[in-house]
């Protein structure tokens, strides 16, 4: 048996697995602190399907709890970017594109040092140790409690970042330190960006998996702890310790995981309508399409591993203005407090709620309260619900075959049973606990993003190598090695540099290996 969590900003939903069977699911409310809500949820669990806690094998957790911190700018630990550059890319200084807020937030210091790589590994030029040693007792005297080391080209040749690290390292023993190549791909501001986000998260990161682990422990379970990433697989709680920017957007991520095990389609396009906002994505093989370009968070730009998801303003708590003639649904929701102003909670806010409860699609609260609501605005905020969401789910598309939907969240009542263009809207059982599901089935995943030069009759070799060192990579991580296998391969040719250099980039994904 396992345990799936999913910790969103309305609900905490949680599920009991055996193998891929849903033994029992909960929605709870999240609370300001989360691990109560957590601890709620464990309780409800266990009251609707009593189990042995030495029975559960693994728990899952997937949080919001980062990227909140972030877009709110709250509980960021004081940051350093170091960049290992000179005499190159001292043009653009780190964090030059950051909202002002966010820099003041991190109290963010930066420094330039000579250093780095070129894209075949040559040196740019030597690591300059005293110009680090300088920096580090600078940072010390400013109170810097974690750096960003970023290098150019880290990911071809990491030796300067490592090095960096330690000359850092043994000046301030106390300070957390993130190295860009372990975070971020190609690209040094986005690589870099990641990585001084990363750095301001590491204090709460782990203040909260302490929290996690105690409120899991405290309900006598003692099995191992894992977090979602934002590519639908999972890490340890070590690793979510030093890498928090990887659960980013693990909460949309989960219900696309959830939505392939539940309907059985490994490629199509998933709609998750949550209180506040819908979230399409496309599956591939069973996983998130992922971002191709640089994803902004909270108006920063960076390039890690994020889906590919458009999210638009309708949920089950959206505000619904107007009249038949012109209803407008969203974009503003009353969130969490929908049980206290949605007109069927006795309250005095027409929302998408109401909608679907007079419309007969859901059975919530009192409908005697919607009953008078005029038919004509009732079919026309649907309509207007449908058509939002189709839209969207066309963007989505990148080609002319036809693309299934399957519908998941607790406001998914809201979607008709066909989308215009789209054909028949699919929902699986349990599909409001689809996120929690995608937590609970998550498997464990390595990667290899590296720009390699092919010399003339070994691209075969190549990307034989770079296959391995991924599915290595899944095995080191705490996947069993017999079911590790390749899902997603690209290798694309760069031009413009000489020595027939290939970007290749290799993801291998196995199933968790449990401890007998």
């Amino acid at each position: 048996m396992r345990i799936g969590i999913d910790v969103g900003g309305t609900n905490t939903d949680a599920v009991l697995l055996d193998g891929r069977q849903v033994l029992a699911s909960v929605k709870t409310s999240t609370t300001a602190d989360v691990t109560s809500g957590i601890v709620a949820a464990i309780d409800g669990l266990q009251r609707q399907r009593a189990f042995d806690p030495a029975a559960v094998r693994a728990v899952m957790i997937g949080t919001t709890h980062f990227i909140n911190a972030l877009v709110e700018a709250h509980r960021l630990a004081p940051t350093a970017a170091v960049r290992l550059s000179l005499p190159a890319g001292a043009s653009l200084p780190p964090m030059v594109d950051w909202p002002q807020r966010l820099v003041d937030a991190v109290s963010g210091r930066s420094y330039l040092v000579h250093g780095g790589h070129e894209f075949d590994g040559r040196h740019i030029a030597e690591l300059d140790e005293s110009e680090l040693r300088k920096a580090a007792d600078d940072m010390g005297e400013a109170g810097v409690r974690s750096v960003a080391i970023t290098s150019v080209f880290s990911p071809v040749n990491a030796e300067f970042e490592a090095r960096a690290a330690e000359i850092i390292g043994a000046q301030l023993p106390d300070v957390a330190i993130s190295l860009s190549h372990e975070i971020g791909r190609i690209g040094l501001l986005e690589r870099e960006n990641a990585t001084v986000i990363n750095a301001a998260l590491r204090e709460l990161a782990a203040h909260i998996v302490d929290g996690l682990s105690a409120s899991v422990t405290g309900a006598g379970i003692t099995a191992p702890l894992y977090l979602s990433q934002n590519d639908g697989t999972l890490m340890d709680v070590d690793f979510a310790r030093r890498y928090p920017v990887a659960t980013f957007a693990s909460g949309p991520t989960n219900s696309m995981r959830g939505a392939a095990v539940l309907s059985g389609l490994d490629t199509c396009a998933v709609v998750d309508v949550g209180g506040t906002t819908s979230d399409v994505g496309v599956l591939r093989q069973g996983f998130p399409r992922e971002a191709t370009t640089d994803v902004s968070v909270a108006g920063i730009r960076t390039n890690f591993r994020m889906p590919d998801v458009l999210s638009i303003g309708i949920g089950g708590g959206s505000r619904v203005r107007g009249d038949a003639g012109n209803v407008t649904v969203g974009p503003d929701s009353v969130g969490y407090e929908l049980t206290s102003k949605a007109l069927v909670f006795g309250g005095d806010t027409l929302t998408a709620t109401d909608i679907a409860v007079a419309a007969g699609r859901a059975d919530i609260g009192d409908a005697s309260l919607v009953a008078h609501l005029d038919k004509a605005l009732v079919r026309a905020a649907l309509d207007k619900i449908a058509a939002d969401v189709s839209d969207v789910v066309e963007r989505m598309r990148t080609s002319a075959e036809p693309l299934p939907v399957v519908a998941v969240g607790g406001g998914s009542v809201l979607l008709p049973d066909a989308l215009a263009g789209c054909g028949e809207v699919r929902r699986p059982e349990n599909y409001a606990v689809a996120n929690a599901i995608g937590a609970a089935i998550a498997q464990i995943g390595g990667e290899v993003d590296r720009v390699y030069v092919i010399e003339p009759g070994r691209r075969e070799a190549v990307v034989e190598e770079a296959k391995q060192e991924a599915i290595d990579r899944a095995v080191a991580a705490g996947a069993s090695p017999a079911s590790v296998g390749i899902v997603d391969f690209d290798e694309v040719p760069i031009p413009y540099l000489p020595g027939n250099a290939t970007r290749i980039r290799a993801k291998a994904v196995g199933d968790l290996q449990l401890g007998a």
